[in-house]
């Protein structure tokens, strides 16, 4: 029984003097190293949330049995690249956008939406073909946010759909039914340009036509409300928006937009847009598309490219690439019509500006935390989100496509965001408004 005794006290001893030591060592450790000790804190945080992006453009070509997404393609989002940054979930989106009535003038007409129709189709069916045919081991389509977590669950990435642009529904208010039967949960009912639904930001520079919402529109609204599709006022312009929000008996999100207060840019959102958003209870789902997070321009390059675009004949705003372009953005249909021989004369003039006048450089992972932070801050973290728009123009440096995901959840780590937090701004908050939009569809079928 001595011994034991002893054995015990030596036991008790052993324990006061080595757990201190323990925990002196691994502080020492951690001081050492506070990068390491960060990463791999952010690294345990970002495998247990899931990490979901709502707004992913998509090629029907890749999506074909000898090129499609299990493949390292050289688009921004694809398996592979999502498998190594860890992202989990995407709305894949169906944008298709609507030609410029000057120089396609059916476009508004039967024929004009009967082609962007078929367009559209065109995109869902790749969805379904990646996720039905291709790779159904690999990735499944969630309909419900209930669907997210079991396809997450189950090991594998999660498809969603979002469309981006309500032209292709043309007049026909039943196709928005349509839309959701194909698997679409979040729609909006313009993009870079004013469609027979809604106006666009771009009147911001080219006027307005609707003053918000088309009548047709409002009907949209209404028809989305009760089939359970989530109403996205990214492109939307402010009035269309608040209109929106007046009309609409649920939530709303804006899929990928950033703050305007930070970047003076019409695809982003002021703060009185942030606060009837969250009065609304929806969510803004922070964008890291650099042009819309950064002003990379100079005073001199400004106007240098103001004038090009005038004596070029094409609309204030039409993205020119360059260094520091936007990719697909606006002016796509004028540029389209410009021809070979004009398009590189003006690439052309585009380099010689940027040799001129230079952007400032582009946008990176901490300016566009920045742009969360802000939000956060004015309207809480129940009402943000993440979004990145890939292969749509979006990306900044150090997420610029999905392989670099983690490198969001790092940063946010190191401004002091909790799991708790986190798990929230990558899907927690986008989940709940599907499920609350779904439980006022079902009150509508009730009726």
């Amino acid at each position: 029984m001595k011994t034991l005794a002893r054995i015990a006290a030596g036991l008790l001893v052993a324990a006061v003097v080595t757990v201190p030591h323990v925990a002196i060592a691994r502080r020492q450790a951690e001081t050492a190293n506070p990068d390491d000790a960060l990463a791999k804190r952010a690294r345990a945080i970002h495998d247990k949330v899931i990490a979901l992006d709502t707004h992913v453009d998509i090629n029907p070509t890749d999506f074909t049995a000898d090129r499609n997404y299990t493949q390292r393609l050289g688009t921004q989002v694809n398996l592979p690249k999502m498998i190594e940054g860890g992202l989990d979930a995407t709305f894949f989106v169906v944008y298709v956008g609507q030609p410029d009535i000057a120089t396609t003038p059916d476009a508004f007409e039967p024929a004009g939406y009967d082609r962007a129709y078929k367009a559209a189709i065109a995109k869902f069916d790749s969805i379904h073909r990646l996720t039905e045919t291709i790779a159904p081991d690999k990735i499944g389509l969630a309909l419900t946010a209930a669907d997210v977590r079991r396809i997450n669950a189950s090991g594998r990435k999660v498809a969603l759909i979002g469309v981006e642009n309500g032209y292709p529904i043309g007049t026909d208010i039943s196709r928005v039914k349509e839309f959701y039967d194909r698997g679409a949960r979040y729609m909006s009912l313009a993009h870079n340009g004013h469609s027979q639904l809604s106006d666009s930001n771009t009147g911001e520079t080219q006027g307005w036509k609707w003053h918000g919402l088309s009548p047709l529109g409002k009907e949209v609204i209404a028809e989305m409300n009760r089939v359970g599709i989530m109403i996205d006022v990214s492109h939307p312009s402010k009035e269309s928006m608040m209109q929106s929000i007046q009309l609409s008996k649920a939530p709303i999100i804006a899929s990928h937009s950033a703050a305007r207060a930070l970047c003076n840019h019409s695809r982003n959102l002021d703060d009185e847009q942030l606060l009837a958003l969250k009065k609304n209870g929806g969510v803004v789902q922070t964008v890291a598309f650099a042009s819309y997070v950064k002003d990379t321009s100079t005073p001199e390059r400004t106007r240098a490219l103001d004038d090009l675009r005038k004596e070029f004949g094409l609309p204030a705003g039409t993205s020119l690439g360059g260094r520091g372009g936007q990719g697909r953005g606006r002016g796509a249909g004028a540029l389209a019509q410009l021809g070979d021989e004009r398009r590189a004369e003006l690439q052309k003039r585009v380099s010689e500006i940027d040799a001129k006048y230079p952007p400032l450089p582009r946008a990176t992972v901490k300016d566009f935390v920045n742009h969360i932070d802000y939000i956060v801050k004015k309207i809480g973290i129940d009402h943000v989100g993440i979004s990145s728009d890939f292969d749509g123009g979006g990306g900044v440096d150090g997420w610029n496509d999905s392989s670099e995901t983690f490198n969001v959840t790092l940063e946010l780590v190191r401004r002091g965001y909790t799991e708790q937090q986190i798990g929230k701004l990558w899907s927690g908050n986008l989940l709940r408004v599907m499920d609350q939009v779904a439980k006022v569809a079902a009150q509508f079928r009730k009726k």
